[in-house]
């Protein structure tokens, strides 16, 4: 019998992600502004410089999802500091409106098995996601959002992974003890902070460019596979 009565995941790069490379969307986000296709190369690093600036603890610190309006704000100037708006003018707004868009997101292969198993065997499942806009749009389109008991996101409760806060909300509203709830993330940054909550984590990988997420060892854990 599984020690664990929950599973508690991260919603991006775990269960869902952007659809496409980042220069796709850069180019979709042009389109609709009708100006002509930015050159790819440009348009290359221009990606880069967001992906390199997005990560870094400047740009952590700057509490992005703590609330929209702050997302919002410090997303769209990211992108302008890594030139979107010499690609064109708009371009930093357009790409952020792509971003949060239910459309612009997909599931991991084995996200839908997985959460299913899950359900089987009667663990008690939620989200826990650091975010400065609502998932749940992309989650019912994707038809994730009838596994999940509970989604606590970052930007309603005004605090951010790794505060025990938001791990023990979500334990609280499953009805669950830390001990014995696993969750499952993949940054050692901010899903971490659930040991402190007094929970078990495991951490996944980058993910690969295709293909599953390997979230079957997450079924091995709990013994629902």
């Amino acid at each position: 019998m599984s020690q664990f009565e929950a599973v508690l995941f991260d919603a991006g790069d775990t269960l869902i992600r952007l659809s496409g490379s980042g220069e796709t969307l850069l180019h979709q986000a042009a389109a609709t502004l009708g100006v002509e296709p930015p050159d790819p190369d440009e348009v290359g690093r221009v990606w880069r410089r967001v992906l390199d600036r997005s990560s870094t603890a400047e740009e952590m610190a700057k509490g992005r999802d703590l609330s929209s309006a702050r997302h919002r704000e410090v997303w769209t100037a990211l992108y302008d500091a890594a030139g979107c708006e010499q690609l064109a003018e708009g371009l930093s707004e357009q790409l952020y409106a792509l971003t949060v868009s239910a459309d612009s997101w997909e599931a991991f292969p084995d996200s839908r098995p997985t959460l299913e198993a899950l359900r089987s065997r009667g663990l008690r499942i939620g989200i826990v996601s650091d975010t400065g806009f609502d998932l749940r749009p992309a989650m019912d389109q994707l038809g994730l959002s009838p596994y999940f008991d509970t989604v606590v996101m970052s930007f309603e409760y005004g605090a951010c992974k790794p505060a025990t806060k938001m791990f023990l909300t979500a334990c609280d509203q499953l009805g669950v003890r830390p001990e014995r709830t696993l969750m499952v993330g993949d940054n050692p940054l901010t899903d971490s902070g659930a040991v402190a909550a007094g929970m078990c984590v495991f951490l996944l990988p980058r993910p690969a460019a295709t293909g599953p997420r390997g979230l079957g060892h997450v079924l091995s854990l709990t013994g629902a596979g």
